[in-house]
């Protein structure tokens, strides 16, 4: 007698598949490629809930059908293993942030092992294996080596750059590089010392050191990226943060912000993602000019799109970590400004850009003029102006913009308007395109498109400004002060950077004592004893950001375990880029745009042969957790049944969804729940004790955390994939509720039964199917292929269900529908369906069995069921072929037994017939 065992089944094939390498790839197969990617994960203590794979079945059933319709897949998974959690519990624990990393990955393994997912084990990478991260390093030092030609729009060797100096100095090199380089002829770079040169090359250099505003967070002894900072605080422990002015490794991705921007059009991303990108670029054209500081040598630099507005500017505002803001202060300011500068430092440029209400600010006690009228305006500081976007310095025009206006009325400054009196001031933005400017010699009487060439001609007559095209992005933030990331492979002589030699890769992380910042301040690479290049100069003592190692990994699934190369060049000439990319919407601005920029860059040095890295990408929605909850009495230990408890005055709590079984609580495991509670008290109602609920983000605090492994030992890996696939459209979020779980177990259930008599044994017919049989079957061949080429996979769950429901209703035990039908439900459930097919007498996996085709013949209406009325009353439904005789019909319709009973032995007057409509028959 054959029983649906799933454990014992799903462990079967687990190891089959394991140890036959079952979805092995082969680079150069004669087949189509198709490249199916899952973002890694971060291996956390927690391991995976229910809401972490959903992304994983659905590039799993994509994976799994585009192998049975003849594509090669390379369909890979591995570990982003640096990261801040492993090195904080290293700090508590002194425990090696590799032991807690290997643990954790361990863990995973187990966990998605579990689910029976088609991936590659065999090319699994980790971005903390020294193996993985030499090739990291490998490419910071081709970045280190390049610069970025904008004529040629590309980046080309940091030697090509030098022989330009030599031969014409600068002047004639149109090269992404720093604002404040200063111009230099050939005589001028060749009589440079060699010092002087290197200095000069790190305000071309793709990667470089500078001085740069970071998210500097005290309690975790790091630098923090801006999505690593929420609300002024850290995301990771919710320590506080501060914006300081630190020495850091910088990317030069603004160099390829234009090319980022035109990238997003030839890509199938989400809208939402494509758009969170442009305005993290952030374009703008307009002019770049200065304001003079009186009584100082110094000068403001202010960009704007608005140049047209400069007569209604009343007031300049500095970002408070403006390096101009100390040098202009004035002795009576200066106590006002330090104060202001000491909280707005703890805010982050995310909560500063969300904060549209506070008017908060100082006054330097410095004036700027302005070069168009020679006015005095004031200069003030306040956070709203981010350092990191623009100069860090605005044009306040308080009578066009809504921001502006709020902080003049404030500050009680003047606003002015600077158009024709009649125009309505709060729409001036709109109004100044269609208006004439009035109060100017220079432009009186112009409009705006008149207007902007005669502004921008006059500051560059003046030299105070220029034309210029801004982007809001700014150089990407390149180092961490922190042990667990990859080392930089840099050392440092007489203070200028320098590669160590690439056949000294991997450059390793060494022991340390403490995982903490040296008592001098330095980061923890610090405390490594004797750790200089050639015994005497210093290495870099910052590791790379977590970006780093997955900013190129794809590539290495490629080609795991080249030690000559990051990646074989025919091997990545033939799976060239990702087709289909599945994670999170959160990693918009920071992996996927990092990701880009990378790629973009290993493009233009040939390495890749493709710029864009992802052709596809699918953001999952989040499966949110089901939180139930207790109500305990005021001051006690009894707790209230949700429908009594408006009776009395109670606190309600988060209870362990674990112990709640559709919202009743296990009164004993409650009990056993927590140490506090053993002594608890309850008021039922019906002899029950029923929980509230509330949809919520799955996490520990809410205790609403549903383990994967759990649902697998009781309803099995088949029944988690399509329960979660069935839950609601992949991009959607949608609530968990492992009650739901029971039907889909019933429908496999129903499915396996197909396949066996009463007693168990297996019993199939090799009899031709029924008309009816074989369009239940193409139907559903037809919408399972459609849904999955359009990622819809909830309907496929639904379209399963029918049609094992119809087959029932049919009784159907024939091989040739069973065995296809078996075939397209392998990639949803492929536990139960290879143990079918191993059954159905296959030697090798379902997945090597070709998708099966639908025939459109079958799925022809041939058949009508008619409503048959007996005198007008509808009291049967009958089925006819579409050309069914109307002779025959009418003696069907006569011998039916449910009519037989209505017209009680009489005989019918007349029988009407409106073919593929209705029976009448009139007694």
């Amino acid at each position: 007698m054959s029983e649906y065992n799933f454990n014992q089944i799903e462990k079967k094939w687990q190891r089959y598949w394991e140890e036959n390498q079952t979805f092995r790839a082969e680079a150069g197969s004669t087949k189509p490629k198709y490249y199916s990617l899952d973002m890694f994960p971060y291996p956390s203590g927690a391991g995976l809930h229910v809401g972490h794979p959903l992304g994983y079945i659905a590039s799993d059933i994509v994976s799994r059908y585009k192998r049975s319709k003849g594509f090669n897949v390379l369909h890979p998974m591995g570990f982003d293993a640096f990261g801040l959690p492993a090195e904080q519990y290293a700090i508590q624990t002194g425990q090696h942030p590799a032991i807690t990393t290997e643990q954790n990955i361990t863990r995973y393994l187990e966990q998605l092992k579990n689910l029976g997912f088609s991936f590659e084990w065999e090319r699994e990478v980790r971005t903390s294996d020294p193996a993985y991260y030499k090739w990291t390093q490998w490419i910071f030092m081709q970045l280190f080596q390049s610069y970025y030609n904008y004529s040629a729009e590309a980046a080309e060797p940091i030697d090509q750059l030098v022989r330009a100096f030599e031969q014409s100095g600068n002047q004639k090199v149109n090269a992404a590089c720093d604002e404040d380089t200063p111009a230099f002829t050939s005589d001028e770079w060749l009589a440079m010392t060699e010092q002087q040169k290197a200095e000069m090359l790190l305000k071309y250099r793709l990667t470089y050191v500078a001085e740069a505003v970071v998210n500097w967070c005290p309690a975790l002894g790091t630098v923090l990226a801006n999505d690593e900072v929420k609300d002024g605080v850290s995301e990771r422990g919710g320590y506080p943060v501060e914006r300081k002015r630190m020495r850091q490794w910088m990317m030069r991705i603004t160099a390829y912000a234009e090319r980022l921007l035109q990238g997003l059009d030839k890509i199938d991303w989400p809208e939402p993602v494509k758009e969170m990108q442009r305005n993290w670029i952030g374009k703008s054209i307009g002019a770049e000019m200065e304001f003079a500081v009186e009584n100082s040598d110094q000068k403001i630099k202010v960009f704007t799109t608005r140049i047209d507005t400069i007569y209604g500017v009343t007031f300049l505002v500095l970002a408070p970590e403006h390096e101009l803001v100390n040098q202009i202060t004035t002795t009576e300011q200066a106590f006002a400004v330090e104060t202001y500068v000491a909280v707005a430092k703890n805010r982050s440029e995310r909560e500063r850009m969300a904060d549209v209400k506070t008017i908060s600010g100082a006054f330097t006690g410095a004036f700027a003029i302005n070069p168009f009228n020679g006015e005095k305006i004031p200069v003030y500081i306040a956070d709203y102006v981010l350092a990191g976007y623009g100069t860090g310095a605005v044009m306040a025009v308080p009578s066009g913009d809504q921001r502006d206006w709020n902080f003049a009325t404030h500050f009680n400054l003047p606003i002015i308007q600077i158009l024709d009196a009649q125009q309505d001031t709060t729409q001036q933005a709109d109004a100044t395109k269609e208006g004439r400017y009035v109060n100017s010699d220079i432009i009186n009487g112009l409009t705006y498109q008149e207007a902007m060439p005669v502004l921008i001609n006059f500051l560059e007559d003046k030299g105070v400004g220029k034309a210029k095209i801004n982007y809001r992005m700014r150089d990407a933030v390149f180092s961490r002060q922190r042990y667990w990331g990859e080392p930089v492979p840099v050392y440092f002589k007489d203070g200028i950077p320098h590669l160590i030699q690439e056949s000294e890769l991997p450059l390793e992380l060494p022991k340390i004592d403490a995982y903490l910042p040296t008592e001098t301040g330095e980061p923890p690479l610090g405390r490594a004893i004797d750790w200089k290049y050639q015994d005497e100069h210093a290495y870099e003592l910052s590791t790379m950001p977590g970006w780093a190692g997955s900013s190129w990994y794809w590539y290495r699934y490629m080609d795991p375990k080249n030690d000559k190369a990051f990646v074989d060049q025919e091997v990545v000439n033939y799976w060239r880029s990702v087709d289909l990319y599945i994670g999170g919407s959160e990693h918009a601005t920071g992996h996927l745009l990092y990701s880009r920029f990378w790629n973009k860059f290993l493009f233009d040095m040939a390495l890749v042969p493709e710029d864009e890295p992802f052709k596809k990408l699918i953001n999952q929605g989040m499966i949110q957790g089901r939180s139930n909850f207790v109500y305990r009495l005021k001051d006690s230990n009894t707790f209230v049944s949700f429908g009594l408890k408006e009776q009395y005055e109670t606190t309600a709590l988060h209870v362990d969804v674990n112990i709640v079984e559709n919202d009743v609580l296990d009164l004993d495991a409650f009990k056993n729940w927590r140490a506090e509670y053993a002594s608890a008290e309850f008021i039922l109602e019906n002899g029950k004790y029923i929980c509230g609920v509330e949809i919520e983000k799955m996490s520990k605090s809410k205790y609403n955390v549903v383990n994967p492994d759990d649902l697998v030992e009781r309803l099995g890996a088949d029944t988690l994939r399509m329960y979660e696939m069935f839950l609601g459209p992949l991009e959607q979020f949608k609530p968990w509720n492992t009650n739901g779980m029971d039907g889909v177990n019933k429908f496999l259930r129903r499915f396996w039964k197909l396949f066996f008599d009463k007693d168990g044994n297996l019993a199939l017919s090799d009899a031709e199917p029924t008309p009816a049989e074989l369009k239940s079957l193409h139907k559903t061949i037809k919408k399972v292929e459609e849904d999955i080429e359009r990622f819809s996979f909830n309907t496929s769950v639904s379209t399963f269900m029918i049609c094992v429901n119809e087959l029932v209703q049919l009784k159907c035990n024939k091989r040739a529908i069973l065995e296809p039908l078996t075939i397209i439900l392998a990639p949803y459930a492929p536990h139960i369906t290879e143990e079918l097919w191993e059954k159905l007498g296959h030697s090798e996996s379902i997945s090597n069995a070709p998708f099966p085709t639908w025939n459109a013949a079958y799925l022809v209406e041939n058949t009508f069921e008619y409503p048959v009325s007996i005198n007008g009353k509808m009291r049967a439904k009958i089925n006819f072929a579409t050309d069914a005789p109307r002779d025959k019909m009418e003696k069907a319709v006569l011998a039916d037994e449910q009519v037989q009973k209505f017209l009680e032995g009489k005989a019918p007057k007349k029988i009407i017939i409106v073919p593929n409509k209705i029976i009448n028959v009139v007694v």
